[in-house]
């Protein structure tokens, strides 16, 4: 495979390189939400799962993802060779790590399934089991994840909607919403329903109480390195998948950068209105939840419809948490689930709404959508489920009331200067 220009190679790995901090951005948000007496283990959680999504990645991810152009299976549907999973080899073997597409692609995927795999810790926070979300950390990066993006990024049936059936360009995502962000969410609500709500979060009467997070500063200061791994995950993502020029990548800091503001400012002021003073955490969702929604048209959206989708991102944030909460009961203190998934399919349908592309584009991204909920959610929760069967995810009632720190570290965040009361 041609490499890429030496500039536009150098561009590529630098952006690239800067993923890491939106996982370092999720894990403070992650931390700052939970309770003190599992910051520790939400921290090393957050640097295991990344850990070992990298290894299982490089050991048989990239095999299933693959790239556009390399070996892959197939099978016809009326005549048309339709791409469904790559045939790379295990452990990268015959993969030239040089400036080639491929090779960055790969790299790209190292860095994006750590990414991927810290997003459910958020929702399991505070009673989800170290080993546990380890083992799911490995089905995720071994199969859920890079089948996707296959589909997605790898030339795969999404990719193809476009040639095959002339709707659009195909399934347009640039930096990640859904491969990245929406898998990631899509974990989240499965773990979330298995492992049920925090003990004391629910009155008998199945009323959600308050159990707010412990380090507000954690939660904002990560705001800030989410947002530079962002402009990396948008930037790579549009130069290895959209084929851009390094130019192109202006648009996409802007694009992030201004779908962002718009969307802390919104979810601020929703706040300040329903409750007469702005809610810190839901702002910062509300901050990275127009990162997530802004990711899959960041290449090809005018500014001002970025914001729009900035704007509509920080809304659904700010009401959807309470609405998880109040009429489905589901538990998820970093918000993960509205974060990711939610404002991710928004972004993914703002793309055939708002980018200029050839007709049809809208029904290749509602597609994207329905591949995810109808395919991908089934699979993640009947893998997880059967997980969770034969190794539980959820600690002791014992443990959760210790608090995670203590029960499975046995230390904790704070020893000289914080005391844990019971709930």
């Amino acid at each position: 495979m041609t490499p890429l220009p030496e500039l536009t190679a150098a561009l590529c790995i630098l952006l690239i390189l800067l993923v890491p901090f939106a996982a370092i951005g999720l894990a403070m948000i992650n931390t700052g939400l939970g309770r003190s007496r599992s910051a520790s283990h939400m921290m090393l959680s957050c640097l295991l799962v990344f850990a070992l999504a990298a290894i299982v990645y490089f050991a048989i991810g990239f095999a299933w993802q693959g790239y556009a152009g390399r070996p892959v299976h197939t099978f016809q549907i009326g005549g048309k060779p339709w791409n469904w999973i790559a045939a790379e080899p295990f452990f990268w073997r015959g993969l030239k790590l040089d400036a080639s597409p491929a090779a960055l692609s790969a790299l790209f995927g190292l860095m994006s399934v750590g990414l991927a795999a810290v997003i459910p810790l958020g929702s399991g926070g505070g009673r989800w089991r170290l080993v546990s979300s380890c083992a799911s950390t490995a089905l995720l990066a071994g199969f859920t994840y890079p089948l996707f993006a296959h589909w997605v990024w790898g030339g795969g049936w999404l990719a193809q909607l476009g040639v095959n059936y002339g709707l659009g360009q195909g399934l347009i995502d640039a930096g990640g919403a859904l491969p990245i962000q929406a898998v990631g969410g899509i974990t989240a609500l499965a773990i979330t329903w298995l492992l049920g709500p925090r003990s004391g979060k629910y009155t008998h009467d199945r009323v959600p109480l308050a159990l707010p997070g412990h380090n507000a500063v954690f939660v904002l200061m990560g705001c800030f390195f989410a947002w530079l791994g962002w402009i990396g995950l948008g930037g790579a993502g549009a130069i290895l998948y959209l084929g851009a020029e390094p130019g192109r990548c202006v648009l996409v800091a802007a694009n992030l950068t201004l779908s962002a503001t718009a969307a802390i400012l919104t979810a601020a002021t929703v706040t300040n209105l329903r409750y007469g003073k702005p809610d810190a955490s839901v702002s910062a969702n509300g901050w990275v939840g127009g990162l997530v929604a802004g990711s899959a048209g960041c290449a090809v959206l005018p500014p001002a419809a970025a914001m729009f989708v900035g704007i509509i991102a920080g809304g659904l944030v700010a009401f959807s948490v309470e609405w998880l909460e109040l009429y489905l009961t589901i538990d998820d203190p970093g918000g993960s689930i509205s974060v990711h998934l939610l404002s991710a399919i928004w972004g993914a349908f703002a793309v055939g709404l708002f980018g200029a592309t050839p007709p049809g584009q809208w029904v290749a991204q509602v597609a994207g959508v329905a591949t995810l909920l109808g395919f991908i959610f089934p699979l993640t929760y009947g893998l997880n489920y059967l997980l969770d069967r034969y190794y539980p995810m959820r600690v002791r009632p014992d443990g959760e009331r210790q608090g995670m720190d203590l029960f499975e570290l046995g230390a904790g965040a704070y020893p000289d200067f914080m005391r844990h009361n019971d709930d």
